[in-house]
């Protein structure tokens, strides 16, 4: 796309300006999906101001869970030094695929044939009379 691409377009990956404010910041790690963490300066109550750079889409649930614990002040230090490592068991985490392929449909949505079972026969429709 070019050099002018990313000084305009917010959904992508970050902008010029992001990237200049961006400047003297520590970059404190990278998680599996490949953005990148952030943290320098205080917010006015002297909290330390974190930010994550998006690779790709900029798509809050592309974040893995434990990244999203250290941007919410929810951890201290990095996820590596600060959480337990991963257990055998765990899933890795997915992000939002509402608006996709992906996506869950219930039976008789449209997109799965608009074909829903058959009554049971216990539905009895309510009026006013009885």
């Amino acid at each position: 796309m070019g050099l002018p691409f990313p000084i305009f377009t917010w959904w992508n990956g970050a902008t010029f300006g992001t990237r200049m404010g961006l400047r003297g910041k520590k970059r404190v790690g990278e998680d599996s999906l490949g953005n990148l963490y952030f943290e320098g300066g205080r917010d006015p109550n002297g909290i330390p101001r974190r930010w994550v750079i998006y690779k790709g889409s900029n798509d809050a649930s592309r974040i893995p869970p434990e990244w999203f614990s250290w941007l919410a002040h929810q951890i201290d230090g990095t996820p590596d030094e600060s959480l337990p490592p991963v257990r055998a068991w765990e899933k890795p985490a997915e992000p939002n695929l509402t608006g996709t392929e992906l996506a869950y449909r219930p039976p008789g949505a449209l997109e799965k044939g608009a074909h829903r079972a058959k009554a049971t026969g216990d539905y009895e429709a309510w009026t006013p009379d009885a």
